[in-house]
This record gives structure tokens, C-alpha cells and sequence, in this order.
């Protein structure tokens, strides 16, 4: 058993029997929490372990049994195949997972975002308010970039936060939301907002040999304005300098919707012959991404590595294969929190950061009603994995 995992005191009695729903999308994440939440809680010893609270606390399986079937017409319905009365409910959704299909009239529809949150609603009002709590774990935020208003248009992040808790959900717990104020929506109820920036300092610790973590080695960048504060607590943590990269515009022309980028200005130390970690929330096409890594290339950085919450990949994989091949990028890190291809598992450019046990700390710790604030703030983490780094110890201990 982890350190970490021994040091959890969860002696409380849980706020009720444990109950995990992943829908179909997040069905490979939600096994794997599972595994996690199945053998710690073999080995806890609990002297409440007899007492009725702490009833169907042992399991062989947390997960409940839930599916959405489809009419040809492309309707659905959600059915809950087991009793969730009294249970402390997590519902797991993917609104990212494009690779799931269904029948709509004889074609073959892949599943957008707008499903995947249907469905989520459908489960949700087959639950009936039968369960004591229910909470709702969504990696990647619905909506979340539509999250302000600019014109005349809708705020689709807001509404469909209000709706989740209109129709009975009493948390929300999101990783990395493009904009954390979306939570202004809903301000009476839980809203988390969790980084994954542990997981990505260590999956490039494991696989990157050679780091010198020192400001006159490497750095931390932000592509953009927006993503200032990731920068901000990476380059703190591991106490390096950074830069941030922002993008002029033509204010006078319109070109597809919106004002074309004249130049990306930077702001910040000189990066000649630094290592630099660039760091966003997701990457979806790649562009912008990869247009600050040539302009870092230009100003003579060393090895450039990706840091990104998300990888949509929306475009392929072929321009990031090219940057690879030419010394553009040394490492691109996303993690399981959306759906992966098999084509990206397998890049050599590619690492993959398993959130997986992170979830289960965060439900374990959730259904006992234990603050998770030490989960939230994983600084002594990450100073503990760094010296240990630059021990030269075996960081898969």
C-alpha cells in the first residue's frame, strides 16, 4: 500500500453504501478507479467493520450496473439495473468520447458532446432521487469553452451546471476547466476544479532522463494570457522562471469569425538553450500550440515539452508526428481523462499520465466526507518526487 494511502485517516463513517456508474464512454477509467477502490479497502482495517454504517463497505466491485439503450429512431432512455437507494453515487462521463457510435434511422451517428451529456441526464433522472448523494465526475467540463459571453449568444456551461443541479447532483468534480469561474453558476453547491500538474511532472520525470530543474536550465511557458496561472504554479513549484506568449491581432479585418493573428509577442526571461515546458488546458487542433513552439525554436530554446490536460487532437496526429521529426517537440504529455486512440498510445513522442488512481483517492476520500483540500494542493508531492529525481532513485517505487 502507498504512503500516502496509509497516512489517509478514513475512519468516518462513510455518507453511504459506495456506488460508481461510469457511463459507456468512461468505461476502461471507471474500471480502473475501481481496481484501486476494491483493493484498498481490502486491505484498510477498520475496527468499525462489523457496525451496520459501515454495511457493503467490502465489495469485489463498486461499479453499478447502468446502460442507455437506443430506439432505431435514435431516441434513448437511461436504466439503472441494480438498487441505488441510500447509495453515495459517482457518475463518471467522457463528453469527449467521439468514438462511440450509435443507429440513428440505419446510419451509423458518432457520439458528440450533446450525447454524452444526455445521457449523463437520463441516468441521472433513472436515479429518481433515490440515492442520499450524488456526484457527478466529469474530467473534461461540457461546454466549457462557451463559458462567457462576447455578443449575442448563449452561455451553454452555465445552464447545463444549473441543470445538473436542478435535477438532483450535489458535486461536480472537473480537471483543469477552461475557465474556473463557470462555478459563479452555481454558487450553493460543490464545484471542484482539479489539476493534474503532479501527474504531469511525474510522467516526465519517469521518461525524460537528463532534466536539470534549475531557472538557468529550463522554464515554464504559457501559450496565451488564459492560461497564466498553470504557468504560474508549475514555475513556483518547481521554482523556475516563465514567460508568456500572447497573440496580436488585426482588429481591423475579420477572417472566419474572428480577427486574425498578426504576430505572438513574448513576454519573459531569455529562453536560449533552455529546456521549456509549455503548458496549456487542452490542445484541440494543435496550431496554436505548436506556432509557439516555432516561435521558442526562433529564440533558441533546447527541448520543448507539452504539458496538456486534455488531447483533443481534433485535426490528426500527422502535424505533431512532423514537429517531432524535425526537432520542433521532444514530448507531448495528456492524460486518460478522454478518450485516447490506439494511434496515439503508440507514439514515441507521446506520454500518457494515468488519472486514474488520482480519481479513486479523490471518491475514497469523498465518501468518508474527509476534506480533499491536501488532494487539491499537491505541492509536497511534487517536491518529494523531485528530489527524488534528483536522487537518482527509481520514481516507479
Amino acid at each position: 500500500m502507498s504512503s500516502r494511502e496509509e497516512t489517509r485517516n478514513l475512519e468516518t463513517i462513510p455518507v453511504g453504501s459506495l456506488g460508481i456508474i461510469p457511463l459507456e464512454g468512461c468505461k476502461n477509467l471507471g474500471e480502473k478507479v475501481n481496481e484501486y477502490l476494491v483493493k484498498w479497502r481490502t486491505q484498510r482495517e477498520s475496527e468499525h467493520k462489523e457496525s451496520l454504517a459501515f454495511a457493503g463497505y467490502q465489495r469485489d466491485s463498486y461499479l453499478l450496473n447502468a446502460k442507455v439503450p437506443r430506439f432505431g429512431s435514435g431516441e434513448a432512455k437511461g436504466m439503472i439495473l441494480e438498487s441505488v437507494r441510500g447509495t453515495d453515487l459517482y457518475l463518471l462521463v467522457d463528453v469527449a468520447n467521439y468514438s462511440l457510435t450509435y443507429s440513428l434511422c440505419g446510419h451509423e451517428n458518432h457520439m458528440s458532446p450533446d450525447d454524452h451529456y444526455q445521457d449523463l441526464k437520463r441516468i441521472i433522472a433513472a436515479v429518481g432521487g433515490k440515492a442520499r448523494r450524488i456526484t457527478v465526475i466529469m474530467p473534461f467540463l461540457y461546454e466549457s469553452r462557451q463559458h462567457k459571453r462576447t455578443a449575442r449568444e448563449s452561455l451553454d456551461c452555465a445552464l447545463a451546471l444549473q441543470e445538473m443541479v436542478r435535477m438532483g447532483v450535489d458535486n461536480i468534480i472537473t480537471f483543469d476547466a477552461h475557465d474556473p469561474r463557470v462555478q459563479n453558476a452555481i454558487p450553493l453547491h460543490g464545484f471542484e476544479t482539479v489539476q493534474p500538474t503532479y501527474q504531469f511532472i511525474k510522467g516526465l520525470l519517469k521518461n525524460v532522463k537528463g532534466l536539470e530543474l534549475d531557472p538557468t536550465h529550463m522554464m515554464v511557458v504559457s501559450p496565451d494570457e488564459g492560461g497564466m496561472s498553470r504557468a504560474i504554479y508549475v514555475a513556483n513549484v518547481l521554482g523556475l522562471d516563465m514567460g508568456m506568449f500572447y497573440k496580436r491581432r488585426d482588429f481591423t479585418k475579420i477572417v472566419d469569425g474572428r480577427n486574425p493573428i498578426v504576430a505572438h509577442e513574448f513576454l519573459g526571461t531569455d529562453v536560449s538553450g533552455k529546456d521549456v515546458i509549455l503548458i496549456d488546458d487542452m490542445i484541440s487542433s494543435g496550431d496554436s500550440v505548436l506556432e509557439v513552439a516555432t516561435e521558442l525554436k526562433k529564440r533558441n530554446a533546447n527541448r520543448i515539452f507539452i504539458f496538456s490536460t486534455f488531447g483533443l487532437f481534433t485535426n490528426g496526429l500527422q502535424k505533431f508526428d512532423d514537429a517531432y521529426e524535425n526537432g520542433l517537440i521532444s514530448r507531448v504529455l495528456t492524460t486518460n481523462l478522454i478518450y485516447q486512440t490506439p494511434e496515439l498510445l503508440s507514439k514515441e513522442w507521446y506520454i500518457n499520465c494515468d488519472l486514474s488512481k488520482y480519481i479513486a483517492y479523490l471518491i475514497d476520500t469523498l465518501n468518508h466526507d474527509v476534506s480533499i483540500s491536501d488532494l487539491l494542493n499537491p505541492s509536497e508531492r511534487i517536491q518529494n518526487i523531485v528530489q527524488r529525481y534528483k536522487n537518482n532513485e527509481d520514481l516507479n517505487q
